[in-house]
């Protein structure tokens, strides 16, 4: 027996497994620093799921001086909204297309491509979607010294998807994700993650430039109120008019009683974009989301950049002023 054999069998035998590819940490950790200048934009949504996305699609439109959007995908989703997965990217299409109309913005429906009706099968299979062939199709296109932002704020099935049908994308693609709770939150248990788990351990694995802004523990400190809503908003245009209603009446849905406060979550993953002011971050090592609704931890894996504090006061103002103009 040669030595080589020898030293494989032992590997074998004690268990040493495959040496993992290589990470390139400093080219992953300057990707992960904001955008200097204007920054092109796909945002992913699932924009009939709640009130929130709508005023996230908006913020970014109205950030026209920093954000340039190239195109908006319907996410699915499945909860009191819809019937299915599929119902619901279907709703979430048309709920664009009138956010758009609402906003005098009907130039970008043609860049509106409709999503997954379905959520990833397993971790190998795409499901394969005009949104995902959209993504790969732009992605490929770029330069890698100027990557393609995609703001997610719904499952990401239709990125791991996009992923999964071509994955060098990693390196043409920055993906800012609201997505999972706090690392020191109880659970995992969020909406957008436990939807499609396998979609999300694609993206937390796979080595893209990823910017996690968690809901519990973080972004739920971002939260606002009817009397301030009416304040900013009502009568200022179609758009605010709209968002009011939109949010006051999915609290009376929801029953919260006569004092209530809503998160408008989706907006933050927008913002990571427009202002270091806004939020707080810093490296932390991929976590891994498993599928009882925990997060296990590895700290030999790649980086990533977690936000761990949102500064209210100054977004809502930028946010407010701009949705009012």
């Amino acid at each position: 027996m040669s030595q080589k054999q020898a030293i494989q069998d032992w590997d074998e035998i004690i268990g040493v497994k495959p040496k993992k590819k290589q990470v390139d940490y400093t080219r992953l950790i300057a990707r992960l620093e904001k955008p200097k200048g204007t920054a092109d934009v796909i945002l992913d949504t699932d924009t009939y799921n709640e009130i929130d996305d709508q005023f996230a699609l908006a913020y970014l439109i109205k950030s026209d001086e920093k954000l340039n959007l190239q195109a908006i995908y319907a996410a699915p989703f499945y909860n009191h909204h819809s019937e299915s997965p599929q119902d619901g990217m279907e709703k979430s299409y048309q709920e664009i297309l009138k956010v758009l109309n609402l906003m005098g913005r009907k130039e970008f429906e043609k860049i509106t491509y409709k999503g997954s009706g379905a959520y990833l099968p397993n971790e190998k299979e795409p499901v394969i979607s005009p949104a995902a062939r959209d993504l790969v199709q732009r992605a490929m296109e770029r330069d890698e010294s100027a990557p393609l932002y995609v703001v997610a704020i719904g499952a990401i099935t239709n990125i791991a998807s996009a992923i999964l049908l071509q994955p060098s994308i990693i390196n043409k693609i920055v993906v800012i994700w609201l997505g999972g709770n706090s690392l020191d939150w109880h659970d995992n248990r969020e909406f957008n993650l436990y939807q499609d788990v396998a979609a999300a351990r694609i993206v937390f694995g796979c080595g893209v430039p990823l910017v996690q802004l968690p809901c519990m523990g973080v972004v739920s400190a971002f939260a606002t109120t009817g009397p301030e809503l009416t304040y900013w908003l009502k009568g200022k245009n179609a758009l605010c008019d709209y968002l009011l209603e939109n949010t006051v009446s999915e609290a009376e849905l929801v029953g919260q009683g006569k004092c209530w406060s809503r998160t408008i979550w989706d907006v933050t993953a927008v913002a990571w974009l427009l202002d270091p002011r806004f939020m707080l971050e810093r490296l932390e090592p991929s976590p891994i989301p498993e599928y009882d609704d925990k997060w296990a931890f590895d700290k030999t894996r790649h980086f990533i950049k977690y936000v761990y504090g949102i500064n209210r006061d100054p977004l809502f103002e930028d946010l407010f002023t701009k949705l009012a103009k």
